[in-house]
């Protein structure tokens, strides 16, 4: 017999069509203002050096990295990456990027709050991801076929794992909304990026930052769709 799961047509198929339209929004946005050079011609590995230099931040090393859209921030080696559509580009959404980029370290060296938060909760958020669904698919096949308390254990156990990875997530959006952010503040102030650039930047950073609204709300779906399945077997 086949089993139909609306919870899944209910709870999952909104989010990923918000996630896709998220993702176009990103590629669309970034592809137009990488078209456009910033007028003072400053590619992205030096807007990242400007910002860190604008609020004071030293030690942080900027290399580059393979890819394209894979610029992140490692706090762990303190080490900024920007990609190759970023690192030597002059464009309007290079030094954007950057400049996010650059706003996470800065954000790590003011001690920003909501950095500390979800860098403590990250353990707990990798092991919840790595186990969480071994242990709901045991539950469910415990609880469903063998009517075995055990399952029902192992399924709220699993849940209760992949809460943490849901919790990650939602810490997560301050922090990515805070190094947008302190970019931003820094092109008003400097006037790096004056008037249109500005404006094309804030596009770039403003689509970016909606698919991490996007994952947050993917996570906590998922999360309400497994308590919904777990309270029906109950």
């Amino acid at each position: 017999m086949f089993y139909f799961d609306y919870t899944y047509l209910l709870f999952m198929i909104p989010c990923i069509i918000v996630s896709t339209i998220c993702q176009i929004r990103v590629k669309t946005a970034f592809s137009k203002y990488a078209q456009i050079p910033n007028s003072r011609r400053m590619t992205g590995a030096q807007a990242a050096e400007y910002v860190l230099r604008h609020n004071g931040v030293t030690g942080v090393r900027i290399e580059h990295v393979a890819g394209n859209l894979t610029d992140h921030y490692d706090p762990r080696t303190n080490v900024i990456r920007l990609s190759d559509s970023v690192y030597n580009s002059a464009s309007v959404a290079a030094v954007g990027v950057a400049a996010h980029e650059a706003g996470h370290a800065v954000r790590t060296a003011k001690n920003y709050f909501p950095n500390k938060l979800r860098g403590a909760i990250l353990p707990a958020a990798r092991i919840g991801s790595a186990f969480s669904w071994i242990l709901i698919a045991l539950g469910f096949m415990f609880a469903y076929r063998t009517n075995s308390p055990v399952g029902t254990y192992m399924l709220y156990g699993g849940i209760i794992l992949f809460s943490a990875s849901v919790l990650f997530t939602v810490v997560t959006l301050p922090v990515e909304f805070d190094a947008s952010r302190r970019a931003l503040k820094c092109f008003r102030e400097t006037e790096l990026l004056p008037g249109e650039e500005y404006a094309g930047a804030k596009s770039v950073l403003s689509a970016a930052a909606m698919t991490y609204v996007a994952s947050a709300l993917t996570a906590i779906m998922q999360l309400l769709r497994l308590l919904l399945l777990a309270r029906r077997r109950d």
